[in-house]
């Protein structure tokens, strides 16, 4: 049989947390043929991160074509990219259609500002999450979890919390074999659990 591909588009925007983008970058980039990766942005060639090292653009957002799937990473960036008309209305629009959209830390912020969350659970970073929540107040927030899969949604945690959730993203749509084998290539302790939060008690969500 054929291999279907993908189009995995990550949206970039100034201060933009590294982590966020290439650790579920690492593995999802992995799956080779069956996912084609491309980083759009509002403003093209090269976008900085939070912590520095610039990344170069494929695409600004009104010259991208509609993706299947969407990655949306947070940062400290996502205090000024919340309040980008463009880039909110094209979340809007893009994310509606698509099969799935990922968000590592404060990028929920973004998603949660379209209205498209309203009436799913998601969760966040649990240091920022009483900003993120404010940006959907009709969102049903998980004080307490590393991830959350809610229909066409998978919203993380902070920072790190991406891998886990890409490596889920790989077991359901991929395998729980082929995820196992990425988290063993990368040498890295997959927590599994999407309940597993100490974060959350570390900041005082819940008791």
């Amino acid at each position: 049989m054929p291999t279907t591909t993908r189009t995995l588009q990550v949206v970039l925007f100034e201060g933009f947390e590294l982590l966020d983008v290439f650790g579920p970058l690492e593995i999802l980039g992995s799956l080779g043929p069956e996912l084609r990766l491309e980083l759009v942005a509002a403003n093209a060639p090269v976008i900085a991160s939070f912590q520095g090292p610039r990344v170069a653009v494929d695409t600004i957002l009104e010259s991208a074509g509609q993706a299947a799937w969407l990655l949306v990473p947070g940062g400290f960036g996502t205090r000024q990219a919340i309040d980008d008309p463009r880039l909110i209305g094209w979340l809007s629009e893009r994310a509606a259609a698509a099969e799935l959209v990922m968000t590592v830390c404060t990028g929920t912020a973004l998603v949660a500002r379209t209205g498209l969350l309203d009436g799913h659970r998601a969760t966040t970073n649990k240091r920022a999450f009483n900003w993120v929540a404010q940006q959907g107040e009709q969102v049903e927030w998980v004080r307490e979890a590393r991830w959350v899969r809610d229909r066409s949604f998978a919203t993380s945690s902070g920072v790190s919390a991406g891998i886990d959730m890409a490596l889920a993203i790989v077991a359901e749509f991929f395998g729980e074999e082929r995820a196992e084998a990425l988290r063993v290539n990368t040498e890295y302790d997959w927590h599994r659990d999407p309940g597993w939060d100490p974060f959350a008690r570390l900041h005082g969500l819940v008791p």
